[in-house]
């Protein structure tokens, strides 16, 4: 839906839209959970309101320029790379190995005549999504469930100096904003919050592992809604992305019940 917008308004365009409805969207959402912050949590809001812009401007650029699955696949060094540098175990590189194998099976042959461009800007927003992984847990300590709307809303304020340069507003009309609106909540505001809220509860390195589901569920709705076959490689890719999913959500609980289990565990919950 985004892409499509593309052609009437261009990606930053599209980008500001999206981010500014879903703030509006967050805000009154969640407007019983808005209170007197402190310099900190502005700092750090600012901080993270930055990140999301950049990490959206990034992605729909990219998008711009190669194709969606190859742009999906790149941007996923960021929740990988955080689970590899914060794991330790072996079994913990076990299951983002698996993780890997099967996005790689899953995504399409990069080549060598992709826009350069195109392949940095998901870099870029790769490590976006990684400053969202460490930033999302301390945001939503600090600051609650107002943290994201109140990032969400500085992030349209980072990403409008960019739309005025570029333009592409003054193409809007009724159908454009209704596109606008839909990507808002169903790209940005529902998923966002989702994500905001898991990573208030599992480890960054078990959200980089389980968020490779996400390709996988685009293949099986393209099976089960339209129509097209999955090949073999397709479904060892499944296999190996499910295993992982598991395996790394089993092992966090291993070691949290591990943890709760020693002296030194239960002085710290007890302080929590």
């Amino acid at each position: 839906m985004a892409v499509h917008l593309f052609e009437t308004i261009g990606p930053i365009a599209t980008v500001f839209l999206r981010v500014a409805f879903s703030a509006v969207l967050l805000l009154v959402a969640t407007r019983r959970h808005l209170r007197r912050l402190a310099w900190r949590d502005a700092a750090m809001l600012l901080v993270f309101g930055c990140v999301i812009g950049a990490m959206n401007m990034s992605f729909y650029g990219a998008i711009d320029r190669i194709p969606l699955g190859i742009a999906v696949a790149i941007e996923f060094v960021g929740p990988l790379g955080v689970a590899a540098i914060t794991s330790r175990r072996p079994t913990e590189f076990l299951w983002i190995g698996l993780a890997v194998a099967g996005l790689a099976l899953l995504t399409p042959s990069i080549g060598t005549d992709l826009d350069p461009v195109g392949v940095g800007l998901a870099l870029a927003a790769g490590v976006g999504w990684a400053g969202w992984v460490l930033l999302s847990p301390r945001v939503a300590e600090g600051v609650g469930d107002a943290g994201l709307a109140l990032a969400m809303a500085v992030a349209a304020v980072f990403t409008l100096p960019f739309e005025l340069v570029v333009g592409g507003l003054a193409r809007l009309e009724p159908g454009v904003l209704a596109g606008a609106v839909a990507v808002a909540v169903f790209s940005t505001a529902l998923p966002l919050s989702l994500e905001y809220e898991a990573l208030r509860r599992m480890t960054a390195r078990a959200y980089g592992v389980i968020v490779t589901m996400e390709p996988v569920a685009a293949a099986l709705v393209g099976v089960a809604v339209l129509g097209q076959a999955l090949a073999p490689n397709g479904l060892l890719a499944i296999a190996f992305v499910t295993v992982a999913a598991i395996g790394v959500t089993l092992t966090d609980r291993r070691t949290e019940a591990g943890a709760r289990g020693t002296p030194q565990g239960r002085d710290d919950i007890a302080t929590t």
